[in-house]
């Protein structure tokens, strides 16, 4: 793939800042925590010490894509019995999804570890698929969020204030747990970039894709980490839907909805946190191909004819759910 497609986005970093301005100066409204490393490193306790909240979540999901999506809570998740759901659209899906929101920074300093998102993956620049692209942000601040339950070392700091080449004190960390209501809202805001990914992984032309919406059931809490985690993936795998509009032939768009959703996978038809603990809790031994939407519908922009492949799968969400 050639630069071109990033030769006219805009910086996610400049575009989120507003909303992480809010973010603080709403903070006690949103049951949020802001605190400070010793480097000057600014907090945001999405769950942790705090309740975090559904609002903080949705806003959190907004930043992670770069303040370029508009995030919503409806009412129609295609489940009767779990009918609220978040729906997520942006109209430079590329940019949004993969060059801010996607979790692709791994972030460690002896215990701690977490994978990193937002737009401050595009200052760092040390991702394959922000190279492909041909993007590098510039800015003197950013932010990056992470699923985690744990408070990062100053450690883990200094080397992604470094790495983006800001000062420390110009830094934000989003800490979203998957316990907490702001870490699921988070995580279901990520529908569309889950598409986008496996779009990505089949090797379909990323600038033939030019808008984007997708719309899940928000899981409930977990209680804990584990639990967290496999009902947050289940609402995507089982539960969610994408809509994508290609610049394309018909068989592209075709052979594109078809390849999407979860159900091409093999480890296809099981809870996740079932799927996970099969493969001794190693993500990299999980098919792939199962990281999907439950449904797609592609449409061919230029055409206008559509087509849609996958399916919901009712029983195994109100399993994963406990209802």
């Amino acid at each position: 793939m050639t630069d071109s497609i990033s030769a006219n986005w805009i910086s996610v970093n400049a575009t989120c800042q507003p909303l992480v301005d809010s973010l603080v100066a709403n903070a006690q409204a949103l049951q949020l925590e802001i605190s400070t490393l010793s480097n000057g490193t600014r907090i945001i306790d999405a769950g942790i010490k705090c309740n975090g909240g559904l609002e903080a979540g949705r806003l959190i999901g907004e930043i992670c894509m770069g303040g370029l999506a508009t995030i919503t809570m409806g009412t129609n998740s295609g489940f009767e019995n779990w009918p609220w759901s978040v729906n997520v659209h942006t109209k430079t899906p590329v940019l949004s999804c993969l060059g801010s929101q996607y979790a692709g920074w791994s972030l460690s300093h002896e215990k701690f570890f977490a994978l990193g998102s937002g737009p401050g993956r595009a200052l760092a620049g040390k991702e394959e698929v922000l190279k492909e692209f041909g993007y590098k942000d510039k800015a003197d601040k950013t932010v990056i969020v992470l699923e985690t339950d744990k408070f990062p070392p100053i450690e883990v700091a200094e080397k992604v204030a470094k790495d983006c080449g800001i000062k420390p004190e110009n830094l934000t960390f989003i800490l979203t747990p998957t316990s907490s209501l702001a870490g699921v809202m988070q995580i279901a805001s990520r529908i569309l970039e889950v598409a986008m990914h496996k779009a990505h992984t089949l090797h379909f032309p990323m600038d033939k894709i030019i808008d984007g919406f997708g719309v899940t059931p928000v899981a409930p809490p977990g209680g804990d980490f584990m639990t967290g985690m496999g009902r947050t993936n289940d609402a995507i795998l089982y539960g969610g839907m994408v809509h994508l509009f290609v610049d394309a032939t018909d068989e592209e768009a075709q052979d594109l909805a078809e390849k999407l959703p979860s159900n091409t996978s093999s480890d296809y038809g099981r809870p996740f946190g079932e799927i996970f603990k099969s493969y001794d809790f190693d993500f990299f031994k999980v098919d792939p191909m199962l990281f999907s939407p439950a449904k797609v519908t592609v449409t061919n922009a230029n055409t206008g004819k559509s087509f849609t492949a996958g399916e919901l799968n009712k029983e195994l969400l109100t399993t994963s759910f406990g209802l």
